[in-house]
């Protein structure tokens, strides 16, 4: 069976930090450029961050840039999206995504995971 699930999820304290993981079971994250999507309450779903296939091409939505890192971790079929100085306006579900290419564009993924909450709050 295909399927990317995320974890690493949690409630934390602006300021603080979180690590979201993306693994892939039934095929290799090796072919597919992976996206990091967030849907904050009663807000449509946003591209936060993708990772090309070859690894070598990033992007950042404006409000993450320096605070937010992905990286793709090949054994372990695993990408992990690295946040830091997390704001409250990071909260939301966060979705992983795989595809063909990289892009903010959902309609380009074909595998989706089920979504980790991510709750910034004092």
């Amino acid at each position: 069976q295909l399927q990317l699930v995320e974890s690493g999820g949690g409630l934390v304290q602006p300021g603080g930090s979180l690590r979201l993981s993306c693994a892939a079971s039934g095929f290799s994250l090796d072919y597919y450029a992976v996206g990091w999507f967030r849907q904050a309450p009663g807000k449509e779903r946003e591209g936060v961050s993708w990772l090309s296939n070859g690894g070598g091409t990033t992007y950042y939505k404006d409000s993450v840039k320096g605070r937010f890192t992905i990286s793709r971790h090949n054994n372990k079929n695993t990408v992990y999206l690295q946040m830091n100085s997390l704001k409250p306006e990071d909260t939301g579900v966060y979705y992983c995504a795989a595809g063909a290419m990289g892009s903010v564009n959902m309609r380009l993924y074909d595998y989706w995971g089920q979504g980790t909450q991510v709750t910034v709050s004092s």
